[in-house]
């Protein structure tokens, strides 16, 4: 099958797949497509939002339209790693013997809602970030793989701080995009009581399943990048940095430390899906404009100034798009 054929039919898939949610989660479009944007690139992504606006929902409806296996794991104070990596536990062989079995946790799955992840200890935390990270665990010197596609969505609640241990920085700084769920508009919020708390309660098909997202994710990485683009996520990123040459006015006065080369990565995969779901085979400025935004955000570190000032991350991101030219 040559290129325009296979983008072709990754942009009927993409479609099939956003049209089928659509049918399910009510006017969630940018959320939806940031977090397709995650899956098909083999990143992950961290929601933040309040409660009881469908995340858990978004989920469960990926994992019924493609096919994929579904894990929740709600993160709570006493939660240990155990609880989601797995354990061994004693069995017997059949000849009358005992022998340690592994058992699974709810870790060994395609797509895994990691719900409140800031609620859990650090200690916890760890263990999830790990498998993000290395697609793999590790228990008692036994090292198990993670069966692709592996997909961690993560949540945390912006309101509610008291008994919460915020993830640091390097552990922001493994998930791809931080996308920000608002609330719905009246017109949403309708459509939502209409869909929800009628006699019939609308359910998703399944449209693709895991092959197809592993095809997808390996169309995403043969996408070219131009020299010239390429040039401009690097000098988006060093614009962040306040010691660099190239820093913009707000970051020197505002930012601590800037975004680092995983944000450039995640914006160079998150400008290709989004150039295949445009159905083309090329990145261009637009492309990297639209997703820098979740690219960056989690990953500027305010300064003393920034944080008594109360800068506003996307506020920043903006002043870096509007100050770095396309090109030099």
């Amino acid at each position: 099958m040559d290129v325009e054929a296979r983008v072709a039919e990754f942009h009927r898939q993409y479609e099939a797949i956003r049209s089928e949610v659509a049918g399910v989660i009510v006017g969630m479009d940018d959320v939806v497509e940031q977090v397709l944007a995650c899956l098909l690139t083999g990143g992950h992504a961290l929601l933040e939002g309040v409660p009881g606006i469908g995340k858990t929902v978004l989920v469960r409806t990926l994992a019924d339209v493609l096919d994929l296996r579904f894990s929740r794991i709600q993160f709570t104070p006493d939660l240990m790693p155990a609880d989601i990596i797995g354990t061994h536990v004693v069995v017997e062989d059949g000849r009358g013997g005992k022998v340690f079995q592994f058992r699974e946790g709810p870790i060994f799955g395609h797509l895994i809602l990691a719900d409140e992840i800031n609620r859990a200890t650090p200690k916890t935390q760890s263990a999830v970030l790990e498998a993000m990270a290395e697609k793999s665990v590790s228990v008692a010197r036994t090292s198990y793989r993670l069966e692709e596609p592996f997909f961690v969505l993560a949540t945390q609640n912006p309101i509610e701080m008291e008994g919460t241990y915020p993830l640091p920085e390097a552990q922001l700084d493994r998930f791809m995009f931080k996308i920000i769920v608002g609330s719905p508009s009246l017109a949403d919020l309708t459509a939502i009581l209409d869909r929800t708390t009628g006699a019939a309660v609308p359910a998703a098909r399944k449209v693709a399943d895991r092959d197809a997202v592993l095809s997808m994710r390996q169309l995403v990485r043969e996408v070219p990048v131009a020299a010239h683009v390429k040039d401009y996520i690097g000098r988006l990123v060093l614009a962040t940095h306040p010691e660099s040459a190239l820093t913009v006015e707000a970051a020197k006065k505002y930012v601590r430390y800037g975004a680092s080369p995983r944000a450039a990565q995640s914006i160079v995969l998150g400008a290709k899906a989004n150039a295949l779901r445009e159905g083309r085979h090329n990145v261009s400025f637009p492309d990297v404009r639209r997703v820098a935004p979740a690219a960056l955000r989690h990953r500027l570190i305010l300064n003393f100034e920034g944080e008594a000032a109360g800068i506003n991350p996307d506020r920043l991101v903006e002043q870096v798009l509007e100050a770095v030219p396309e090109t030099v």
